[in-house]
Formats: structure tokens, sequence, C-alpha cells
């Protein structure tokens, strides 16, 4: 049986998503899950033997999601409203599952998702509260600035220069489908959609376009960067913090 989960979770205190191999002995949000999954199912009568957990994509070490989906392959006659709530209540507090749906096993959380949605939340002001959530930018920054580079991001566009591992056996290039900055008194929320990313991506446009709101990097330079040039701006030395990024929405 095959069940899809949306998940929360703050990832302050997991080295990412994904299970790490080799026998580290590192936290991750997947393995955390699994285990809490394997509770409950030790002290039913409904047991498994079998469980698989898939995510529609992994996040990096600090980095949240409001939104992360996944899918569960496993053998038990829970209902899937009973089975959220003992998996949750054998959950820590920093991980939530918001809904679980029994759903066909066509269904892959990665391979059926059209397109993800990240957001990153950047604090104009020291928070106390919301430290593990926000990136703290003393400087004033020109929003209206950093609005006109973040749509030249938009579009089908070769993202060599912002991915931190190039991949040995896929295309560099993304399609952003869709970009968005707003603000309010306190934040500035910078929101991308893609059919997917590559490693660090969306910290590293994030970072470029701080540095483009303080006039640092003009829109010249990001069309070469998209273009996959060498320029005398370097992405990876701009990497915004993973305290301020979640991923927000998977589209299926």
């Amino acid at each position: 049986m095959r069940f899809k989960l949306i998940i929360e979770y703050a990832g302050t205190n997991y080295s990412g998503w994904q299970k790490q191999s080799g026998g580290k002995s590192v936290k991750t949000v997947q393995e955390t899950l699994v285990k809490a999954i394997k509770k409950v199912f030790s002290e039913t009568k409904a047991k498994s033997q079998f469980i698989d957990l898939q995510a529609s994509g992994r996040t990096d070490a600090g980095v949240h999601a409001l939104g992360q989906v996944a899918h569960l392959d496993c053998r038990t006659m829970l209902a899937p409203e009973i089975l959220k709530m003992k998996i949750n209540d054998a959950l820590p507090s920093d991980i939530n599952i918001l809904e679980v749906e029994k759903t066909d096993l066509k269904f892959h959380a990665r391979h059926s998702a059209k397109s993800r949605q990240y957001l990153y939340v950047i604090s104009k002001r020291r928070t106390a509260i919301e430290k593990k959530f926000v990136w703290w930018i003393k400087d004033k920054l020109n929003v209206k600035r950093m609005k006109e580079s973040v749509r030249l991001f938009e579009g089908m566009h070769d993202f060599r220069n912002f991915a931190d591992r190039l991949p040995e056996d896929k295309s560099t290039k993304c399609l952003i489908e869709k970009t968005e900055i707003t603000e309010d008194k306190d934040k500035i929320y910078i929101r991308i959609r893609a059919s997917h990313f590559l490693w660090k991506m969306v910290r590293r446009i994030v970072g470029t376009l701080v540095e483009a709101g303080r006039g640092n990097v003009n829109e010249d330079t990001i069309m070469k960067l998209l273009r996959g040039e060498e320029t005398h701006f370097k992405p990876s030395f701009y990497t915004a913090p993973p305290s301020g990024l979640f991923l927000e929405k998977v589209y299926y």
C-alpha cells in the first residue's frame, strides 16, 4: 500500500532530509521519520516488515519545509488519520505530518512532481524569536532593484554558476517558472518556483539578489552568469545561509 504524506519540519537540528550512507552518525529528517514509523508498527498488531519512504526532493542541512511531500510504502491496515496520529505521537516536536492519504502505486513523490517552490525569508531587523528561520541583514536593501533582478532568472537558463556540485550525468539547465519578491515592515519574502533545482542553487540566487539590493551586482552580470559565463562576481561567495530557506510547496 502507498500513502502520500505532506510534512512540515524545522531543519535546524538535522543534516538535511536524506538518510546518510556509509554508517555516518548524523541525524536526518528521513531517518527520524522512518524510526517513528517503525516504532508505530512495532507497537501495533498491524505490523509491517516492509517500509520505504521517499520524498519529492532532498533539502540541505538546516533547510526547513512547510510542505514536503513523500510517499510511504508499507503493509498496514491502519486508516490514514490513525496512521498520521500515531506517527506524529512518535516524532520529535520539530517534525510534523500534516496530511496522510492513500494513493495509487503509480504516484511517486519525486518522479511525479512537476515543479517545486521555495521560500526564502530575510529579516530587516534583529529578532529574538525567529533567528533560526530568517537571514537577518543589517544593510538597507533596495528591494525595487531586487525585484527587477529576480525577473531575469525566469525561463530556461544554465545555472552552473549557481550550483555547488555540477551533476555528472545531468544538464545544469533549469526552468524557473515563476519568481516573486514581496515585503512587509519586518521581512522580505523571495519565492522561486522551478522544474527542479541544483544543489545550493536557491541560496546562491538569494545571495546574488541581496548583492543586487546592495548595489554590488548589475543586471548585465547576472545575465552573463545565467549563460554559464565566467564573471568577476562569484555567486558561491555569497551563498545565503540555510536558516531562511523553506521548501514551501510541491506541484503535481
